[in-house]
């Protein structure tokens, strides 16, 4: 069969888990039950559906004049508050893909977000970040070509790449380069200096003074224009884009006419979309594109890409619904990003009352979360630089950057806390764990030791264990004994649960083989 064809293959629990890891965050029981209750397309179209907004974000606690509780975006800005609201908006980003229902909304807002990457530490203003955050999600699977026009009008990205500060006089090529670069159509194999294969230096020149004139209006968050700042003369460009030349424009609406013109250049070009799958591909699929998967998955797509006039939704559903996605191969070849890997464990062995309900001591919660991510390097809407964050770009290693020798520990130390040692969380002076009982119950037959093992693996890793790995997490918890021995105990609890002389041996021993089986390599992939 053809890489993109339609997958017709057994669609089991094990196909729709991966579908469901690669596109959520964690696997839930449900989810699997929801991707199985159709066919692999019905359940991809699940996942592209459209779902209601989240509200926007609240103070957790007072923040100047804005009250625990309440809405801060709309509030004036406050250098002294600022820091504190963008805790408030990483707590409201974390709550969001908790709380996620069946979609993949939330793992594209997160590939754009790395995709079209600004950082609070440098825009400075929680507003903006937050808005950004709020418009991408809202456009998840909408048209490419608008989203990349609307973030170069965006406040944040403004700031971020001192779009803010180009003007005539003093033309900035940050926005300019990394549009190209990084956002759209890539540099290409190096020709030489200053010439690449897609574009050359003279064209990030030209780009630039296309670009001027714009500025961020704090009291509106949109792009304001400053026609005194605005270069209006003509602008001719390389070879690479055909020696295009972009006539300048005289006011706000010729400005805004330059950068349609810009971005319909370069979305003209073949390889502006072949750039934007690879993205997509290393993202969602697999880091290694072999000289196969290019010309069988990448090129097609992009074709479809450009068909489609570059919406992604049509891409999104082809890729999801392939029969390269639902190869053996691509099944847990990725590690886990830290992101997936702290969120997933906590969604997958979420109860109601796993963090505190009172919402300050659940945004301490939260920014203990966030915490772990940003030492596990991947700090939400702190990307590293411009390009995001390495894993997803940087050759040849990619996702295998996410594990060595320090941050390997902290991903251990985070499932340890959590399963059995206690997760302190932040400024709350209390532990929080996973219920062990409440994860024992989404087992068909918790008191069969066997049944309790291949489950949770099942939730934990995206590969069946074989039986010595099996056989070392029964020792775990009967330390060399019969299995009917743990049969007994369970047996035991569930007739006198309130009796913690039978509840106790049984979270031990429960807590321990959560421990064990979330420190297995098989934990680390995806």
């Amino acid at each position: 069969m053809a890489a993109l064809d339609t997958y017709t293959g057994p669609w089991t629990r094990r196909e729709a888990a991966h579908l469901v890891r690669r596109t959520m965050f964690g696997l839930r029981p449900e989810d699997v039950t929801t991707a199985l209750a159709g066919t692999v397309s019905e359940a991809v179209d699940k996942l592209l559906a459209s779902s209601p907004p989240p509200t926007d974000p609240i103070a957790y606690t007072n923040s100047g004049a804005v009250t625990a509780g309440n809405e801060w975006m709309k509030a004036s800005y406050d250098s002294g508050t600022d820091a504190q609201r963008v805790t408030f908006a990483q707590s409201w980003w974390i709550d969001i893909m908790l709380q996620q229902g069946f979609t993949l909304r939330e793992k594209m807002t997160l590939f754009w977000a790395n995709h079209l990457a600004t950082g609070s530490n440098t825009v400075k203003d929680a507003r903006y970040i937050a808005q950004q955050n709020i418009y991408l999600r809202a456009n998840a699977f909408g048209n490419i070509k608008t989203i990349v026009r609307d973030i170069t009008f965006d406040p944040a990205m403004l700031r971020y790449l001192s779009g803010n500060t180009n003007t005539k006089k003093q033309p900035n090529e940050n926005y300019a380069r990394e549009l190209q670069e990084l956002f759209t159509i890539g540099k290409g194999p190096e020709i030489q200096p200053g010439n690449y294969t897609n574009y050359t230096e003279a064209d990030v020149k030209a780009a630039a003074r296309v670009l001027t004139g714009w500025t961020d209006d704090a009291t509106t968050r949109t792009a304001k224009f400053n026609a005194g700042n605005h270069d209006t003369s003509d602008k001719t460009f390389s070879a690479a884009y055909g020696n295009t030349v972009i006539k300048g424009g005289k006011d706000e609406a010729g400005a805004r006419r330059e950068i349609d013109d810009l971005l319909a250049m370069i979305f003209a070009q073949p390889a502006t979309a072949l750039f934007l799958v690879r993205k997509l591909y290393r993202f969602f699929v697999d880091y290694k594109i072999s000289e196969t998967t290019e010309a069988t998955v990448i090129v097609p797509l992009a074709d479809l890409l450009r068909s489609n006039n570059y919406d992604v939704k049509p891409v999104l559903r082809a890729l999801f619904t392939s029969t390269h996605f639902y190869d053996t191969e691509r099944i847990g070849c990725m590690i886990k990003p830290p992101i997936d890997l702290v969120l997933g464990v906590v969604r997958t062995f979420q109860p109601p009352d796993l963090f505190p309900a009172e919402k300050n001591k659940m945004h301490w919660a939260y920014r203990t979360l966030r915490k772990t991510m940003a030492t596990a390097q991947q700090d939400l809407f702190n990307p590293p630089n411009v390009a995001g964050w390495p894993a997803y770009y940087q050759e040849p290693f990619f996702h295998e950057i996410w594990i060595n020798a320090d941050t390997l520990q902290k991903r251990v130390k985070y499932t340890n806390d959590l399963s059995s040692d206690g997760y302190l969380l932040d400024e709350a002076y209390e532990k929080s764990y996973i219920d062990e009982i409440y994860a024992a119950s989404l087992v068909s037959e918790p008191g069969v030791i066997t049944t309790l093992i291949t489950e949770w693996a099942f939730l934990l890793f995206p590969v069946p264990l074989n039986d010595s790995q099996i056989e070392a997490c029964k020792n775990v918890v009967l330390s060399g004994l019969p299995d009917y021995e743990w049969s007994v105990e369970w047996g035991d609890y569930v007739n006198d649960p309130t009796n913690d002389a039978k509840l106790q041996p049984v979270r031990t021993k429960l807590r321990a083989l959560l421990r064990f089986m979330m420190g297995m390599a098989e934990h680390q992939i995806c």
